[in-house]
């Protein structure tokens, strides 16, 4: 059976807050972080360029887990 999450109505909320923040204003600082770093040069020794790429994939990450577990919540009555 696929997992589910158990969450109240405000758990689920504050989940799907935090992915509207993580999809809006975050991917956009990062996405900056990304401009700024290429706009350095030399990729292959980009310490701000590796940080920011890292940073996106581990935003991604979470993302893809917020989306599992909207997807997947099963809401109790508290």
């Amino acid at each position: 059976m696929a997992k589910e999450y158990v969450l109240t109505r405000e758990g689920l909320a504050k989940l799907k807050e935090e992915l509207e923040y993580k999809e809006t204003t975050e991917k956009m600082r990062i996405a900056e972080q990304l401009k700024v770093a290429i706009s350095y040069g030399d990729l292959s020794e980009n310490a701000e360029y590796d940080a920011a790429k890292n940073e996106q994939a581990e935003l991604e990450e979470r993302i893809y887990k917020l989306e599992t577990m909207i997807k997947k919540a099963k809401i109790i009555d508290e």
